[in-house]
């Protein structure tokens, strides 16, 4: 991990992330932050995620079929995405203690990390469907 220089820039999209309490796309942050700054650049805003990722101060999660995520949750958990919204959330479990030396490599990859996501129906979706379907 390598330390860049503190730049306002950065201090906006970091506090951005934690302001916003959820796992936010770049898009999302540069809109909220573009709110009161309206002459940050979009580039500046995914430029600074990118840098933050590197440096450990935000996780990327990364979601099959849909933008990138960004999380402020920095210790090793896993995430559910709602298969009809598209939200990541986290969910709520105890990390798998040794994950990685519990693996059997059977094709000689060299292992570097893992992402663990699950797929479902959030809350939201779900209400939702229920209204349309009694009124």
């Amino acid at each position: 991990m390598t330390n860049r220089r503190n730049t306002i820039q950065k201090d906006l999209v970091r506090n951005a992330v934690y302001e916003m309490k959820r796992h936010v796309t770049a898009n999302e942050v540069y809109d909220f932050i573009k709110e009161a700054y309206p002459t940050i650049g979009k580039g500046t805003v995914y430029r600074n995620l990118d840098i933050l990722v590197e440096e450990g101060a935000l996780r990327k999660v990364e979601v099959p079929d849909g933008p990138n995520r960004f999380d402020f949750t920095l210790k090793n958990h896993y995430h559910v995405r709602c298969v009809k919204c598209g939200e990541v959330s986290d969910v709520d479990m105890d990390e798998i203690l040794d994950l990685m030396e519990r693996i059997h490599n059977t094709h000689g990859t060299k292992f570097l990390d893992y992402d663990i996501s699950f797929k479902g129906i959030c809350s939201k979706c779900r209400e939702k469907v229920k209204e349309e379907k009694y009124g």
